[in-house]
C-alpha cells in the first residue's frame, strides 16, 4: 500500500495497548480498530435489494458515497484523524510519565550511600523463627560526629578536626519483634569501654587489630561495619542492617519530618562554662517546644545541661518517640506526597548497609515500623557501672546487661506484655495426645564458660513424664542457651506448632519460648541458663538482673516526659 501523502500521516498507527482498561473506544480510530464494524452499504432505493447484486446507482460527488463501497464523509475522516492524534498523544504522555517515575526511582536509589554490613568480624547467629516462622529485625542506628564538608563544620564546629576520622557518638540498636507487635531501642553510652574486634578498613582495605577501648572509636577503625561487629561481639545479637547519619543529615531529616515535641523543666542554655568548653548552644524556655532543623541537632547533642551522656541518651529517646508519633499523625507511611518528600531527604541524608540500599528496602523497613503500636515501643539506655580504670567511663552492668542482651536474642519484649504463659490454640489441628508425643530434652545450662547443671535434662524430662508426656527423653547431647526454648521442626507445620504449645502450656513456659527451626528433627526442649534448678520454670528473674531497673527508659506513647536541667545551665 502507498503511504499517505499528507505530512505526518503514514501507515495507520498501531492500537493503543489496554485501551479498553483506560476507558477508550478503539473503534473510533478507524475501520480496523478494536473490533468496530464498518457501516453497512446503502441500497439504491428505499426498498429491499433486488437480489441480483446489481450495482448501486452513482451518487453525485458532493458528499455522496462511491458505488458499492461504505459511505465516507470528509467530516468523519477529519474526526478520525483528530481522535488518532489524541490517542497517540495520551499514549506518549502515559509512557513518558512511567519513564519519569522510573527515572525518579533510579535517582532516589542513586542518592543512597552504601557500605558493607560487616567489617569482617560478624559472628552472631540469627535468632530462631517464632512459632509462626517469623524472625525479629535488628537495625543499628549510628550518629556520626564527622566534620567532613562545610555544612558539618558549620553545624558541629571544630574546623581544626575536620580531617579527623569520625566517631560514633550516638549508637542505638532498634529491635523489632518477630510478630511486629513490639519494638525496643537500646542505647550504649559513647564512653562505654568494650572489646572492639579486628576490622577491615573500608577505604584502605587494611586490617585494624582488635583492642579494648571506648565504643565510639569503632567507627574510625573500620567504618559502620566495625561498629556493627562490636555490638555483635558485646551482645551476641545478630544485626541485620546499619543506618548512619551525620550532623547535616539530622538537620535535613528534622526539617522533612516537620519537627518533634520536646520538653524541659527549666530554662536551658547549653553554652560554654569557665571550666567546661563547648556545648550544643541549645536555648529553650521551660515547657514543651517543637524543635526542628539546627535546633533539633542542638537538642540531640546536648550533654552538659542534661547532666551527662546518659541524660543525653534519654533526650534522644524522647525526640525519637516524638518523631514516630508525628509520622503516624501525618499518615506519612501512606500519604504519597509525604512519602516522596521523606524519600528524597532520607536517601540524601542516610548511609546504609548494602542490603538496605534501595528505596524499596527503606520503604519496606518503614512499613515494618508502622505496625508497631506506640505503647509497645520502649527505649532505654544500657544498664552500666562505673569503669574502675576511669570513673569518666562506664562498663555494662553484670547481670542486668546480660539479661537485656538475652532478651533481645530471644525476642522477648521488654515490657513483658507478651510474656504470659503459653496457651494451646483454639484453631488449627488438635495437639498430639501427651502420652504419644515424642519429645527430646537438652541440657543447655552451660553458657559463657559456666559449668552446666548436672543431670538437668533428666530432671526436666522426669517432670514431663509426671505430666503425662511419657515419651519425653533426656538427650545425651549438651547445648548452650541463655534462655529456655521449645523448638519444633519446620517440616511439622501447624501440627508441630500445636504440639509445642501444648507442652509449653503444661510446663508454664512463656509463649515466646516456642520456636520453629529446620535444624531439629523432633520436638526439642532446651533447658537454658535461666532455669538451672527446680522442676518448675521460674516466673521472674532476680531484681539485680532486671534491665529496666535503675536505668533511663521511655515508652513511645508517653507525652509527659520532661528533661531536668543541670543547675549551672539554667537561666
Amino acid at each position: 500500500m502507498g503511504q499517505n501523502s499528507v505530512r505526518g500521516e503514514g501507515t495507520r498507527p498501531r492500537r493503543v495497548q489496554n485501551a479498553d482498561q483506560l476507558g477508550w473506544d478503539e473503534s473510533l480510530y478507524g475501520e480496523e480498530g478494536g473490533g468496530g464494524k464498518p457501516p453497512a452499504p446503502r441500497s439504491s432505493g428505499d426498498g429491499p435489494d433486488d437480489g441480483k447484486g446489481a450495482p448501486e446507482k452513482a451518487v453525485a460527488a458532493d458528499g455522496g458515497h462511491r458505488r458499492g463501497g461504505p459511505r465516507k464523509r470528509v467530516k468523519k475522516k477529519g474526526k478520525r484523524r483528530i481522535l488518532r492524534w489524541v490517542a497517540s498523544t495520551l499514549a506518549l504522555l502515559i509512557l513518558g510519565t512511567a519513564g519519569a517515575g522510573y527515572l525518579y526511582y533510579q535517582h532516589l536509589n542513586g542518592n543512597i550511600r552504601k557500605g558493607d554490613r560487616s567489617a569482617g568480624g560478624s559472628n552472631a547467629k540469627k535468632s530462631a523463627a517464632n512459632a509462626d516462622g517469623q524472625t525479629p529485625l535488628n537495625v543499628l542506628l549510628i550518629g556520626s560526629d564527622s566534620r567532613a564538608g562545610d555544612e558539618n563544620v558549620k553545624l558541629g564546629g571544630a574546623r581544626n578536626t575536620a580531617a579527623d576520622p569520625p566517631r560514633a557518638d550516638v549508637q542505638m540498636l532498634m529491635h523489632v519483634s518477630a510478630d511486629r507487635k513490639s519494638a525496643s531501642v537500646v542505647s550504649i553510652p559513647r564512653d562505654t569501654r568494650v572489646d572492639i574486634p579486628s576490622c577491615v578498613d573500608p577505604k584502605t582495605k587494611k586490617t585494624v587489630p582488635a583492642t579494648n577501648t571506648l565504643i565510639n572509636e569503632a567507627l574510625a577503625r573500620g567504618g559502620a561495619g566495625c561498629v556493627l561487629d562490636t555490638w555483635e561481639k558485646l551482645t551476641g545479637v545478630y544485626i541485620d542492617h546499619w543506618m548512619m547519619v551525620d550532623f547535616a543529615g539530622v538537620v535535613a531529616m528534622a526539617d522533612a519530618v516537620g519537627g518533634a515535641d520536646v520538653c524541659v523543666k527549666q530554662n536551658v542554655y547549653d553554652g560554654p562554662k569557665p571550666k567546661v568548653s563547648g556545648g550544643s548552644h541549645l536555648r529553650l524556655t521551660a515547657g514543651t517546644h517543637k524543635v526542628k532543623g539546627e535546633q533539633a541537632l542542638q537538642w540531640l547533642r546536648t550533654r552538659h545541661a542534661f547532666y551527662s551522656d546518659l541524660g543525653r541518651s534519654k533526650a534522644q529517646h524522647m525526640y525519637m518517640n516524638s518523631v514516630m508519633r508525628e509520622l503516624k499523625k501525618q499518615n506519612a507511611f501512606t500519604d504519597t506526597g509525604r512519602i516522596m518528600n521523606l524519600a528524597e531527604t532520607a536517601t540524601k541524608s542516610l548511609q546504609v548497609s548494602r542490603e538496605l540500599g534501595t528505596v524499596k528496602k527503606l520503604y519496606d523497613l518503614g512499613m515494618e515500623l508502622k505496625s508497631v503500636p506506640m505503647d509497645r515501643l520502649n527505649m532505654l539506655t544500657m544498664p552500666r557501672i562505673e569503669d574502675p580504670k576511669n570513673k569518666e567511663h562506664v562498663l555494662p552492668q553484670p547481670g542486668a546487661a546480660d539479661t537485656l542482651w538475652s532478651m533481645l536474642r530471644e525476642d522477648k519484649p521488654l515490657d513483658k506484655k507478651d510474656d504470659a504463659p503459653a496457651k494451646p490454640e483454639s484453631k488449627g489441628p488438635a495437639p498430639t495426645p501427651a502420652g504419644t508425643l515424642a519429645l527430646s530434652v537438652v541440657n543447655g545450662t552451660g553458657v559463657n564458660g559456666a559449668a552446666p547443671t548436672q543431670k538437668r535434662a533428666t530432671t526436666v524430662s522426669d517432670t514431663l513424664k509426671n505430666k503425662g508426656f511419657y515419651k519425653a527423653k533426656a538427650s545425651d547431647t549438651r547445648g548452650s542457651a541463655a534462655v529456655t526454648t521449645l523448638t519444633y521442626p519446620k517440616s511439622a507445620g501447624a501440627q508441630g506448632k500445636a504440639d509445642a504449645l501444648s507442652v509449653a502450656a503444661a510446663m508454664e513456659l512463656p509463649s515466646s519460648a516456642v520456636k520453629v527451626s529446620a535444624d531439629v528433627s523432633t520436638l526439642t526442649l532446651t533447658v537454658g541458663a535461666d532455669w538451672r534448678t527446680g522442676a518448675t520454670y521460674p516466673k521472674k528473674a532476680a531484681e539485680d538482673s532486671d534491665p529496666l531497673k535503675d536505668t533511663e527508659n521511655i515508652n513511645g506513647a508517653s507525652k509527659s516526659d520532661c528533661m531536668d536541667v543541670y543547675a549551672p545551665y539554667r537561666f
